[in-house]
């Protein structure tokens, strides 16, 4: 699509992950079958904890959350993708690019304190277990995901609101697979270095902040387990190290793309497959497959449904 430079676009054009015909359709056969695991997998495991009665405690409450936002974040842009590998010409209306924009900056914003919940989760069942159920309570535990997602709204719409209203005159070419923030606004028919620096003190800080209080959460948490030596100190042990290899595959990618917005790398467009397709999956294979206290629920409700 050529528009003069006094038109608007209405339109981008998506490159994709690849050009080559052959590669596409075995893209379309891979990432049909990812993104269909990631989905059934992840309600799975929130089915799992809502008629487990045993699991209804505020780390599986804060998990089966988490299991929601990795089904919203890998929807908002895959299944075009996936249709997309099928079809010639990629495009995406103007409207949908910024739709792309605002759902993933909620639904990425809102893991990241999701994850900082659990990070705090952990903490006081770990480090002040008489006070757990007095501090982790179910007001409490609902109050944290509102508040996870009231901030992925005001993330994504302070992102948004500065994008929408840009004149977008030609190009219109997106290098990915989707409407990535830092590729849109490049697109612009103004100057963007100060929206690109609102842009880093907003997606990059957030991305950093974050990361940076888990790790330092993370580290009190590892000073009080290794002073103790008991069963329980073990299980702690094992579900923190879920927690941080999640942390790290997450928050990797997102801290290299939005923290460095003036560059146009060629591993952004893979780090931004792995954080939107391969992170969901990661997440209920982690949680699920290393649990014996998940894996005896999901074989009650094999029983039960067998029975049934």
């Amino acid at each position: 699509m050529d528009q003069g430079n006094n038109s608007g676009v209405t339109e981008f054009v998506l490159h994709g992950l690849s050009g080559s015909r052959e590669i596409q359709l075995f893209y379309f056969a891979f990432f049909t079958l990812f993104y269909s695991s990631i989905v059934l997998g992840n309600l799975l495991l929130v089915l799992t904890i809502i008629s487990e009665p045993a699991l209804h405690t505020p780390m599986y409450f804060l998990l089966s959350n988490l299991s929601f936002i990795d089904v919203c974040l890998s929807s908002f842009a895959t299944p075009k993708m996936i249709v997309d590998f099928l079809l010639e010409h990629k495009t995406i209306s103007f409207e949908g690019c910024m739709a792309q924009i605002f759902f993933l900056h909620v639904f990425g914003a809102g893991e990241m304190m999701l994850l900082v919940a659990m990070a705090y989760d952990r903490y006081v069942a770990i480090c002040r277990p008489l006070h757990y159920a007095a501090i982790m309570s179910v007001r409490k535990c609902t109050g944290l995901v509102v508040g996870c997602w009231a901030i992925g709204v005001l993330h994504s719409v302070s992102q948004l609101v500065f994008t929408v209203n840009l004149p977008f005159c030609g190009p219109n070419k997106v290098d990915s697979f989707f409407c990535d923030l830092p590729l849109v606004i490049r697109l612009a028919c103004t100057d963007t270095y100060v929206l690109q620096i609102l842009m880093l003190s907003d997606s990059g800080l957030i991305a950093m902040s974050s990361f940076v209080l888990l790790l330092i959460s993370y580290v009190v948490i590892l000073v009080t387990v290794r002073r103790r030596s008991s069963v329980g100190m073990a299980k702690a042990r094992a579900t923190l190290t879920a927690h941080v290899t999640v942390v790290t595959l997450f928050f990797g990618p997102c801290i290299f793309i939005y923290g460095w917005p003036f560059g146009n790398f060629p591993a952004d467009k893979v780090l931004s497959v792995f954080y939107t397709v391969f992170t969901p999956l990661l997440n209920p294979l982690i949680y699920a497959l290393r649990n014996k206290e998940v894996l005896s629920a999901m074989r009650k409700l094999k029983s039960r449904q067998v029975s049934s």
